[in-house]
């Protein structure tokens, strides 16, 4: 069953954001901590925010020059704010008392992060499934894929799959459209991603020398040489932040329409008077397939498909 397609831009409840200062942080001022940490704001916005009061200090209000001591707590008192519309629409496409699994828009972010706090997957989930305890989502896909995304129910769930996730036990199957047209029909990417400085918000993944070991394999669907594209299946053998984006844009073949990775699975340089592109920035085509797993408490195996959006499609799946 499947929601009614809306859209929404409401202002939300507000959030704070607490931060328990460590040891190597004792010592630096209120506003120092804040504008190294949190580069999204320049330090006369976080000056202005402490001086009219949205950060307090172990619950009292506090100066920008405050030394902060190991064992405090800063908190950031964000005041509502108006969240960008997403599309508000999901398809169940399995459920018991153990696994909810749901079909997820491109554009619908998982999990609460930046602009968006409400306005997401585990919010729209949750306000359907009132009535019983709280579904959690066993892992994540980027704001701009769609597809398969599972649900844990119970805590046998969450306990079970989770480790099948961490083990590789879980298989999962993409399809994405790339920019290129691969000589072979089939070949793997193994380049090592990890964390490397952001300007705007500090850091992101992408290729990286010294990077998590990452492993995926690919297989050509379909080629279409007038328009330099090919169709691609996907099977992720690691679970890297991004990492189907990444390791095509390392192997020359950058997702169509990806505003974030290019050559080499870095981020495509921008012009010093534009907005740098950021990892929940949509536009590329990335869609989760199939999933396959052990159900955590009947131990069998299931596998579960989400049919892709028409651009996804082999010219034998389009209708005729």
């Amino acid at each position: 069953m499947e929601t009614a397609i809306t859209r929404r831009k409401t202002f939300n409840h507000g959030w704070v954001y607490t931060d328990r200062i460590q040891q190597d942080i004792a010592g630096q001022s209120v506003l120092e901590f804040y504008t190294s940490r949190y580069t999204h704001s320049s330090e006369a916005a976080w000056r202005k925010r402490i001086q009219t009061g949205e950060v307090h200090l172990d619950r009292e209000r506090t100066t920008p020059d405050a030394l902060l001591s190991t064992g405090q707590v800063l908190a950031y008192h964000r005041a509502p704010w108006q969240e960008p519309s997403v599309p508000c629409s999901f398809a169940v496409l399995h459920e018991d008392d153990h696994i909810l699994a749901v079909a997820k828009p491109s554009g619908l972010p998982v999990l609460p992060g930046g602009h968006h706090l409400e306005n997401t997957l585990l919010s729209l989930v949750r306000n359907r499934y009132r009535d019983r305890p709280p579904p959690s989502p066993l892992h994540r896909l980027g704001r701009g894929t769609s597809g398969i995304i599972l649900f844990a129910s119970t805590p046998l769930a969450k306990r079970s799959l989770s480790k099948d996730l961490s083990e590789g036990c879980v298989t999962k199957i993409y399809r994405t459209l790339v920019r290129g047209i691969p000589v072979c029909e089939k070949f793997s990417i193994k380049t090592p991603i990890g964390r490397i400085s952001h300007p705007g918000i500090g850091y992101l993944y992408a290729a990286a020398p010294e990077g998590r070991p990452s492993h995926t394999e690919c297989r050509v669907l379909q080629k279409t040489p007038e328009k330099n594209s090919t169709l691609l299946e996907v099977h992720i053998l690691t679970g890297r932040p991004h990492q189907i984006r990444i390791h095509l844009a390392a192997a020359g073949y950058p997702l169509v329409g990806d505003p974030l990775y290019g050559s080499g699975g870095r981020p495509i340089d921008s012009e010093p008077d534009q907005r740098r592109p950021l990892p929940g920035d949509c536009g590329y085509h990335l869609h989760a397939r199939q999933i396959c797993f052990t159900h955590p408490a009947e131990q069998r195996p299931v596998t579960l498909s989400c049919s892709p959006p028409p651009l996804l499609r082999t010219a034998r799946e389009l209708p005729s």
